[in-house]
């Protein structure tokens, strides 16, 4: 239900950081699928609250996150560490005196209609803004946070105060029921990717066809985010030992010493390189296996794409979840060697049912319209709320 008429648009503000791509990414999907089932009907910012806001040493974090990344076992112990109702309290109440002001000006400097908060980190101190602003007779405004893990949900994502909680899966959703979750509060949805992917339709054929990839084969895609991080290489070479009957597509991004190496070495098997792409979905609906990384963006595309997943890799914490939810539905597998990942590639190539078996478990998974979903329940909300304090 659209919004009730106002001389401006209503203005929805959504908090993320550039720590990790899948932040960004659900915010611009959010926002276009607003856009799109409310053409004019709200503005919308996005605000980096790291990056924009956070005073010195925590306005580094996006620019740390990288460094991070590539340490696994460090970020696995700091949320472990973290990661509890009480343990999220305290370190809430520890770096409050030194975040307070900083998040009080960006609520005074980004007036709103509703909070969005994309980011585990903004929930606890952004609703203790808030409550303690309404406390001095500020108005209300409502917060709602959209969970972008999907099953080892950090106790972060999950605050009483918030007025709704969109979360990915039932995992999920029952993850904040045990954190003491009011249940009226909480809708399971899915995850939010962009229209692009949701809605997209091709032919297989031709569109190998136009990418120049065979017809007679299966080809398997291989991807490790914008930055090529991950073993893209040892899997390639692996593959290629087997001498199996399929094409490799490999999607290098950013990472040219990468791509380079890919073009100039000799393979047996056929190997398209690409360096940073824009065409993911037409990529992803002409192949027949992607192998990736555990991210929840990039899974929940492929569920869409109807592929099975091959996972090579995960951040502690937050990604182990997503291993497991992929494997335990029969959607993929998880092969973290790159012999390993050549194996899984090889019984899914020699054996086309076991294949199309796996394919049809991905394909059950997938939520193409929960960037719309969500758009209306936050569009809901606005409504909501503007007709109970006209």
């Amino acid at each position: 239900m659209p919004p009730h008429p106002k001389a401006e648009p209503p203005k929805i503000v959504f908090l993320f950081s550039d720590t990790g791509g899948g932040h960004r990414s659900a915010c611009e999907a959010i926002i276009e699928a607003l856009d799109l089932e409310f053409p004019g009907g709200f503005r919308t910012k996005m605000v980096d609250i790291f990056r924009q806001y956070a005073p010195p040493p925590f306005a580094l974090a996006p620019d740390i996150y990288p460094t991070l990344s590539r340490m696994p076992e460090m970020w696995g112990l700091g949320y472990r560490a973290s990661n509890g109702p009480r343990r999220a309290q305290v370190m809430t109440e520890m770096v409050w005196p030194y975040i307070r002001r900083s998040i009080n000006r960006l609520v005074v400097e980004h007036p709103c209609d509703l909070l969005v908060s994309v980011h585990q980190l903004s929930n606890a101190p952004f609703l203790k803004t808030l409550k303690e602003r309404e406390a001095l007779g500020n108005p209300k405004i409502p917060f709602a946070s959209v969970v972008t893990d999907m099953v080892t949900t950090h106790a972060f994502w999950y605050d009483r105060r918030a007025d709704l909680v969109i979360v990915p899966t039932e995992a999920a959703r029952e993850r904040g029921l045990r954190l003491g979750l009011d249940p009226r509060r909480l809708r399971v949805v899915g995850m939010p990717v962009a229209e692009r992917f949701a809605s997209f339709r091709g032919d297989k054929a031709e569109l190998r066809a136009r990418l120049g990839w065979p017809q007679d084969r299966p080809v398997a895609l291989l991807v490790g985010g914008g930055e090529g991080m991950g073993p893209l290489e040892g899997i390639c070479s692996a593959v290629d030992e087997r001498g199996l009957p399929l094409s490799l597509a490999v999607v290098a991004g950013r990472n040219r010493k990468l791509q380079q190496k890919l073009e100039n070495r000799r393979w047996k098997t056929p190997v398209h390189v690409y360096g940073f792409v824009r065409n993911m979905p037409e990529l992803m609906a002409a192949a027949d296996i992607l192998v990736t990384k555990a991210g929840p963006g990039t899974i929940s595309e492929a569920f869409i794409a109807g592929l099975p997943i091959v996972l090579y890799s995960k951040m502690p914490g937050q990604e182990d979840g997503n291993v497991t939810y992929v494997v335990d539905e029969g959607a993929g597998s998880w092969a973290p060697e790159p012999r390993e990942a050549a194996g899984v590639i090889a019984r899914w190539v020699l054996d086309p049912a076991e294949r199309e078996h796996v394919a049809a478990a991905s394909r059950a998974l997938a939520r193409p319209s929960a960037s719309r979903e969500i758009a209306r329940l936050l569009a809901g909300m606005v409504y909501n709320f503007q007709h109970a304090n006209p």
